[in-house]
């Protein structure tokens, strides 16, 4: 299923949010709980932030993300503070796309158009058996077949790796795109008025240059597909 994009003045009916700590007030009119909304802009993600709380105050954190089925998956180290933080705690997790900057023509008409959701629940952690696959599968999102290409992880690696997932059934997102909403009273103004585009860039693939094995004469597909 495409995006589907909820400007300011759209009006439209919505589906119940999961939860009451879910359910958007502020412009209600850009929320949407539709699944496949939600995995789409998770699966646009290479990083989420996840808030949550410890004996040293309040943290909202930047890691890796990636999905597999309704579950939303993170790693790191067995010692990390905020993995032995989420197996006790519920938290909030967050990814936002900034896709342009909105230019009305009155100040406070100002907005942005983006992509976001929240998810809320516990993380739990992945089991040893299905911790490879877990990890394989992050390889897979960040670049479709090098898992096949590189030295796999060894027992050590993975012994020292935690993966945890948290279940993406109590979520929101949040959508908006178009041009600004002026009032009609100020469609007169003398001012440019429009949206300025926002995205992430792909720069050319950086070789390192320090290996010491022949390399296939083709690069591999997905580095191709990253210079298109």
């Amino acid at each position: 299923m495409p995006f589907r994009y909820f400007i300011d003045s759209d009006i439209e009916t919505m589906p119940t949010a999961p939860s009451s700590r879910t359910q958007v007030k502020r412009i209600a009119r850009n929320a949407s709980y539709d699944p496949a909304l939600l995995h789409a802009i998770v699966d646009a993600a290479y990083l989420c932030h996840v808030a949550f709380a410890d004996a040293q105050g309040n943290h909202c954190i930047p890691t890796a993300c990636w999905r597999s089925g309704d579950y939303l998956y993170i790693h790191g180290s067995n010692g990390s503070r905020m993995l032995k933080a989420l197996a006790a705690q519920d938290c909030c997790v967050t990814i936002t796309h900034l896709d342009g900057l909105v230019m009305a023509r009155a100040a406070f008409n100002h907005s942005m158009n983006y992509r976001s959701a929240m998810v809320y629940g516990r993380f739990e952690t992945v089991g040893e058996a299905d911790k490879r696959p877990a990890l394989e599968a992050f390889m897979e999102h960040l670049a479709p077949g090098r898992q096949a290409q590189v030295r796999a992880g060894n027992e050590q690696e993975y012994a020292a790796t935690t993966v945890m997932r948290i279940a993406l059934l109590e979520a929101a997102c949040k959508v908006r795109s178009g041009p600004p909403n002026d009032a009609a009273a100020d469609l007169g103004i003398a001012v440019w008025a429009g949206v300025l585009p926002l995205a992430l860039a792909r720069g050319a693939p950086q070789p390192d240059a320090r290996g010491t094995a022949e390399l296939p004469a083709q690069l591999p597909d997905y580095v191709h597909a990253w210079q298109d």
